[in-house]
């Protein structure tokens, strides 16, 4: 395969910058492949797309460049500075691809759809790109709760016909993705490809998706300590969170509404793991001054043979942007394989990286790696 696009929504935010300058700086050989799954030989396997015939695109709503947002997070200790300034023109082409994004209010859902679905088509005809993945990197938004509209394809497009706007934000991305026969990886726990009527036109059009809400942090650790607990049939009484982070996504957060996705997606995973509730609150707590960084401190507490109480305490600490960023890369190469396969619909086996995997219920990280591992054998052979 060659020729595959990532068409970011958010496409100067952390992730996304910090994405692209890896990409850039990769391709350079200014970079290695620290952290990036699909250079591993089990995942590689897959014959997956090269990171060199990768184009960027995006849709973005803040104001400013590519290059300014590189240089802003490398002031912050992302990445070296010396990155923005050896791949400032670099930054400048692809920030030349990026559109303005859906504003709500401004016109329809219809004629913002149609919009996005337009410059998608654009994007892939221009560059004679084979395939283009459609990457939501963008802020979280609230659950899209039990709306009519979006129970069925049919409901949908008539509510769209009518002028009215059921799709959350990340949700009318998707369906102009899907649409324009791209492919879709819910980066956030935004509601995203994950209603009913979008499941339904994913299949009906042959595009495959991945999601959601990528675990790069503290869930990932949960996912490796929650098996080892079930496994030695030691009982996990509470499991306490205190969740610190700066930056975009952290004043996003901070707002209860929008944070309810993602504690829903921390905390569901634990539960399936363990086999039971767990008490134990689970806070998200907004630090301006940790930029980009962030910090949770975990307390499990557990008993033993006897009735015997124990603890266990653990702090993580990590970059954001870089931590997320490799995955993105993994994510579209893989996504951008199943398309060619003719895969539609959820993926399962990407669960592995995500903390609410699509249509699946597993989310003990060593199994998800099995299933991965063996999804990317068979597409090796071709046979998905």
């Amino acid at each position: 395969m060659s020729g595959v696009g990532i068409w970011f929504v958010g496409a100067r935010g952390s992730v996304a910058t910090t994405t692209t300058v890896g990409l850039l700086a990769i391709r350079s050989r200014l970079a290695g492949h620290v952290g990036m799954v699909s250079e591993l030989p089990e995942v590689a396997a897959a014959g997956l797309p090269a990171l060199d015939g990768i184009v960027v695109g995006g849709h973005e709503v803040a104001e400013g460049t590519l290059g300014k947002r590189a240089e802003e997070l490398s002031a912050g200790g992302v990445f070296p500075p010396a990155l923005a300034t050896v791949l400032a023109g670099d930054l400048a082409a692809a920030d030349e691809r990026i559109r303005p994004g859906v504003v709500p209010g401004q016109g329809t859902q219809r004629s913002a759809a149609e919009r996005v679905e337009a410059e998608l088509r654009a994007f892939r005809d221009e560059h004679g790109l084979d395939r283009v993945v459609v990457v939501d990197v963008s802020s979280t938004e609230p659950p899209a709760g039990d709306v009519p509209a979006l129970a069925t394809l049919a409901a949908l497009e008539a509510a769209l016909d009518a002028g009215e706007a059921p799709l959350p934000g990340s949700s009318l991305y998707a369906y102009a993705a899907f649409r324009a026969g791209c492919a879709y990886v819910a980066f956030t726990p935004s509601p995203g490809p994950r209603v009913p009527a979008l499941e339904e036109l994913a299949v009906d059009r042959g595009i495959p998706w991945a999601g959601s809400d990528a675990k790069t942090g503290e869930t990932l650790v949960k996912t490796v300590l929650g098996p080892m607990f079930a496994m030695r049939a030691l009982k996990v009484r509470s499991w306490s969170s205190v969740n610190l982070l700066g930056g975009g996504d952290g004043q996003t957060l901070a707002d209860p509404t929008n944070a309810a996705s993602k504690i829903a997606t921390k905390a569901n995973g634990l539960e399936s793991i363990l086999g039971h509730p767990v008490d134990g609150p689970l806070h998200i707590d907004y630090v301006p001054d940790l930029g980009d960084w962030k910090t949770a401190w975990d307390l499990v507490s557990f008993e033993g043979f006897l009735g015997t109480r124990m603890s266990m305490q653990f702090t993580w600490s990590g970059c954001d942007s870089s931590l997320a960023a490799p995955l993105v890369l993994d994510l579209v190469r893989l996504v951008a394989r199943a398309h060619e396969l003719g895969e539609a619909g959820p993926m399962p086996q990407l669960g592995f990286f995500f903390k609410d995997p699509a249509a699946s219920d597993v989310h003990a990280l060593s199994t998800q790696w099995e299933s991965l591992v063996a999804w990317c054998e068979r597409a090796g052979r071709g046979t998905t």
